[in-house]
């Protein structure tokens, strides 16, 4: 557990875009450092609409060689509905199971899934190379989201996988994303925004406004966790957004202590010379 002494993230507010049940353990360790983290989420998860090829792949799981696992929302999404089917994941010892990072897999075996690989490079057309071989001619699972992008099931099917790419669920704007807050957040209320997902930079720039989000990048820290992440941001044109490697607490953590040491910034508020 961290100690509660002072550091260079003490005083700076830092704005968690995660939903409230995923950004807890963070917070606590921002708050830890004398940072005041603020959790504002800009994405929340539904259900598919249609759950029956989700329900399918569960039934017939054991059919499968590889589950490929690309976030923690897919896990959850994925065990929470074959716990309404009753019908458990992990029955055969099959299929092997390959996540995209550590949280995934961390999470994947929580769920008491065998975790057979998980990639050194945390993207998902990272993964499809790295299994390369090993899945030419297998019959691969891939739960992901409705909005999830197309990039790794072509990866797939270029080393001749047989996807069967399901719904597992469904990225929504947050209804608490309030445009007043986070337009008040980013014009001098906060010093670093933690965005999580592609489907998080979307939102803020639909909320905010995409020429807002390029103008306020010498303002605050505006951080990517994770490389798919920092690839929205440079696309939404923030060309130089801070980038933690990996998705745990402790990678985003380092990322603005290193960032704020650098930097010497002041907290929020407190005029700049």
């Amino acid at each position: 557990m961290a100690e509660n002494v002072p550091n260079s993230l003490a005083g700076k507010r830092i704005v968690i875009t995660r939903v409230a049940a995923q950004s807890d353990a963070l917070a606590k360790e921002l708050s830890a450092r004398g940072a005041i983290p603020t959790v504002l989420p800009l994405i929340s998860f539904a259900e598919p609409e249609d759950s029956e090829p989700l329900d399918r792949a569960i039934a017939g799981i054991a059919d499968f060689d590889w589950l490929i696992l690309t976030s923690a929302q897919a896990v959850r999404a994925l065990v929470e509905r074959s716990v309404d089917l009753q019908k458990p994941l992990a029955r055969t010892g099959r299929p092997s199971v390959a996540c995209v990072g550590p949280v995934t897999a961390e999470a994947a075996r929580s769920a008491s899934l065998p975790v057979a690989y998980v990639a050194t490079t945390h993207t998902g057309v990272a993964l499809a190379n790295e299994l390369g071989s090993k899945i030419q001619g297998a019959r691969v699972l891939l739960p992901r989201s409705d909005r999830a992008n197309p990039d790794l099931p072509e990866a797939l099917k270029c080393y001749g996988a047989l996807v069967t790419e399901v719904v597992a669920y469904r990225t929504l704007r947050s209804a608490g994303a309030n445009a007043e807050e986070l337009k008040n957040l980013v014009n001098g209320h906060a010093d670093a925004v933690l965005f999580f997902s592609p489907s998080a930079v979307q939102h803020f720039a639909e909320v905010v406004g995409a020429e807002q989000l390029r103008l306020v990048q010498d303002k605050l820290a505006i951080t990517a966790v994770g490389p798919v992440t920092a690839k929205a941001l440079r696309d939404a044109g923030v060309a130089r957004p801070l980038v933690a490697a990996e998705t745990n607490a402790a990678s985003v953590i380092e990322t603005l202590e290193t960032y704020f040491a650098a930097a010497n910034v002041t907290p929020a508020g407190v005029r700049r010379a």
